[in-house]
């Protein structure tokens, strides 16, 4: 079986509200492995404002 070249990820609010969203992330790029984080700027309705997401790992 073919082996995936995506993780699944959990972004964060830095509003601190608990609130996260689950996404995929590809892993291979052209220089090899990804090693940053992932930051977006993404909606949070408990804040109910668009706020900072940072990538965090399911647990």
């Amino acid at each position: 079986m073919a082996k995936t070249v995506s993780d699944k990820i959990r972004l964060m609010s830095t509003a601190d509200t608990g609130y996260f969203y689950v996404t995929r992330k590809t892993q291979r790029t052209r220089a090899g492995t990804r090693k940053e984080k992932l930051e977006l700027k993404k909606y949070d309705p408990v804040a109910k404002k668009h706020v900072l997401f940072k990538e965090t790992k399911i647990k």
